[in-house]
């Protein structure tokens, strides 16, 4: 291979510990700095998955652009060019540091922030993180040439790499989230990358003094007796690369819309991803490769089954690990194939180039194509059947013949149904259809394009059936996620059948209206009169004739029908779409029928409210979700500290804080607690049947214990104090902590 690995130099251990250890920490440092900045970030967008996603392009352009330096710097200068034009660099990235954003940073509020994300994460992290973008291949490069015994195959430190990208990633939300903040964070990264940059010359130092009587470094590599690589290969390459990177980025969104909306969850599918990186590169891939190849079709059945066709009878955390160990074997399949056909150390720098455009190219197809051409997240399932597609031997068999007999049987057997008027008289037999499909694919587990094409025929007809099915009439996306109004049918008071209007946001409900003409104006689910905002509003209704009052978030305008004619409503809402959808009297009436005179402020809750007059509301309502989650930044005592700013010394602020996965009490206690405040919880349940009254939970908060005696003495409902909390680390715009409030 390269003349440079016959030379008699020192087969010790050094070299490999040097340069292992100096990847190891570079990963390390590039999966803090992504959780950390997304945090930093998630504040100023309103904690919506897009940020995670949005980053997520950022980083794997900038690890694209870095490989495509490592690659050019490596290929056509010799290595004490090479040497001088990194170290320039290294220095140069010094101005950046400390890593942080610049003060009084606003993300637009009229127009998609996407690309001011983007050049934010540029301006603050750019320069540093292109550096450490650019160590994978170019440190494995100069290992290749090092004369060292394993120097004709360093793919294993790859391996390396990526396994401190995984205890990074790990070490984030169990180790680094709850014991440092944010700005700790963010001296210790600053100095870490001082000591990568001291490293990466020192391993540069090994290679100089390895060629040091070698005056011709790039006719040396020149001479490397490899073959020229194919466009096939490399396109193969590129696919290989795209779809899992796209996988990627359309799990995160999938489950953080309809599985659980939890910021802790975002790292999982990346940790995944990592992993297999880590294994196919392993001694181990000859023998996990085949093994994957095989699992794959088996475990596609049960998944398709049970997570598109009938999700339902899963609970919410055996639906993830499904679809995490799908995308598990999926990834495998995709980066063993990767692996097995890498090239030989001449072509290194090439190869994880065009792999890290693959990657780039997934991402801004998740970023700026999806959401513009899909309303929904079908890049998901799209990929799923790419992923299928890319299984060795896509051309094995008389796939043909395979395929198209059942999968034309069953479109002309749907064809009928379809055009029956009942056809949810035959719903169960559809989805009985749907089932044994699903198992007839692993019979043509040996022919990719037959499994890829039955898997896809499957997952656009329950798509369908599910869309018809839940009724929806509208259904749009936004960078804040998916935004549907559907109609549902449900018993009334007399047990008869009555349509209502629908609001959701990913798998959440957000406001839902009656039709009926006495029922239409009726606050409902988490707003009800009986609830307890309705029994606030109505034990104060002698004295809020002219109150002023602001509600962070909108959702269906429900809270509009609790307004009077003297007061004044402001609604703080993050998402345009949002407000195009309650004002307009084809999906919802409240805004229309009770409010017509409320304002809407379309921003950041935090960042808007920060412009009111301090002390001129009477009421705060916080009532901001993304699905089923409450930013994190709305939480801190930072902003509860903006929020009292903003009421006079009589107001009110109520919490809604209705959630599935995190005890948010937990930390509204604490803030209570240290404060000085005043706050009474209802965790409210309806006595009785009513429709479309649900369980939900609401505290509320004064600077005067006096102000809430009548609340707590009402007979309206059951208010009580806020639970004692220990060992609770406060909340503040530092420091945040998901796991510590995990129910």
């Amino acid at each position: 291979m390269n003349n440079m690995q016959q030379n008699p130099a020192k087969s010790t251990v050094s070299p490999v510990f040097l340069f292992a250890s100096t990847l190891f920490i570079s990963a390390t440092l590039m999966f803090v700095l992504q959780p950390m900045f997304g945090k930093i970030l998630l504040p100023l967008l309103g904690g919506t998955p897009a940020v995670w996603n949005t980053c997520m392009v950022f980083y794997q352009t900038l690890l694209f652009l870095g490989y495509l330096y490592a690659h050019r710097l490596s290929t056509h200068s010799n290595h004490q060019r090479q040497i001088q034009i990194h170290t320039a660099l290294l220095i140069f990235s010094f101005i950046a540091l400390p890593v942080g954003l610049s003060d009084n940073i606003n993300p637009p509020t009229d127009s998609n922030p996407t690309l001011w994300l983007i050049w934010t994460l540029f301006v603050a992290i750019g320069v540093p993180f292109f550096v450490v973008s650019t160590t994978a291949p170019l440190l494995q490069k100069w290992f290749s040439q090092c004369g060292h015994a394993s120097s004709h195959d360093p793919y294993y430190l790859y391996a390396a790499s990526n396994a401190g990208s995984l205890l990074a990633l790990l070490s984030y939300p169990f180790l680094i989230e709850p014991n440092i903040g944010l700005a700790s964070q963010r001296l210790l990264w600053s100095f870490a990358y001082g000591g990568l940059c001291l490293l990466i010359i020192g391993c540069a130092v090994l290679m100089w003094k390895t060629h040091a009587n070698n005056q011709n470094d790039v006719a040396e590599i020149e001479s490397d007796d490899a073959e020229p690589l194919s466009t096939k290969q490399q396109l193969h390459w590129l696919a290989l690369a795209f779809v899992p990177s796209s996988l990627l980025l359309g799990l995160t969104q999938f489950i953080s819309t309809d599985i659980a909306s939890v910021p802790l969850l975002w790292i999982v599918p990346l940790t995944i991803y990592l992993l297999t990186f880590i294994l196919v590169f392993s001694k181990w891939a000859d023998r996990i490769h085949p093994a994957m190849i095989a699992v794959q079709p088996a475990l596609l059945t049960v998944f398709i089954a049970y997570s598109f066709i009938n999700p339902a009878v899963l609970p919410f955390w055996l639906d993830l690990i499904l679809h995490c160990l799908a995308f598990f074997i999926a990834v495998m399949v995709c980066h063993g194939e990767l692996a097995r056909n890498r090239p030989a150390t001449r072509h290194l720098t090439q190869f994880y180039l065009i792999m890290s455009f693959g990657g780039m190219l997934g991402g801004l197809f998740n970023t700026f194509v999806a959401p513009f051409v899909f309303n929904a997240v079908y890049e998901y399932p799209i990929m799923i059947v790419a992923a299928l597609l890319l299984r060795p031997d896509f051309f094995k068999g008389q796939w043909w013949l395979q395929s198209i007999f059942p999968v034309a049987v069953f479109v002309a057997g749907l064809t009928v149904f379809f055009g029956s008027d009942q056809l949810f008289d035959y719903f169960d037999l559809i989805g009985g259809a749907l089932i044994l499909l699903a198992g007839l694919t692993y019979s043509f587990r040996k022919s990719p394009l037959a499994i890829g094409l039955l898997t896809a025929v499957i997952l656009i007809f329950t798509i369908s059936l599910h869309n018809m099915a839940s009724s929806t009439l509208y259904q749009e996306r936004s960078f804040f996620g998916v935004l549907s109004v559907r109609d549902t049918v449900i018993a009334d008071e007399n047990q008869r059948p009555e349509t209502v209007r629908e609001l959701y946001h990913g798998t959440t409900k957000h406001g839902a209206e009656r039709l009926t003409a006495a029922n239409i104006t009726t606050p409902l689910t988490y707003y009800s009169r009986p609830g307890p905002i309705g029994q606030l509003f109505n034990e104060f209704d002698g004295e809020n004739q002219n109150w002023v009052i602001g509600a962070v978030g909108l959702g269906a305008g429900a809270l509009a029908c609790y307004s009077k004619d003297n007061q004044h409503w402001h609604f703080f809402e993050i998402d345009p779409l949002v407000v195009q959808v309650a004002k307009n009297p084809n999906w919802f009436n409240y805004l229309n029928r009770c409010n017509k005179k409320a304002e809407m402020i379309v921003g950041d809750a935090r960042l808007s409210l920060a412009k009111e007059d301090d002390g001129s509301f009477d009421l705060l309502i916080m009532d901001a979700f993304s699905s089923d989650a409450v930013p994190t930044h709305l939480l801190t005592r930072e902003a509860l500290e903006l929020y009292l700013r903003k009421l006079n010394d009589n107001g009110l602020l109520a919490f809604h804080i209705t959630n599935r996965h995190l005890a948010i009490k937990n930390v509204l206690a604490d803030h209570v607690n240290t404060m000085h405040l005043a706050a009474l919880l209802q965790e409210f349940k309806p006595e009785t049947e009513q429709p479309l009254v649900v369980a939900t939970d609401w505290v509320v908060i004064s600077k005067n214990p006096e102000r809430l005696q009548r609340l707590q003495q009402s007979r309206l409902g059951h208010w009580q104090k806020l639970p004692l909390t220990f060992g609770l680390h406060p909340w503040t715009d530092d420091f945040t902590h998901i796991i510590g409030i995990w129910k």
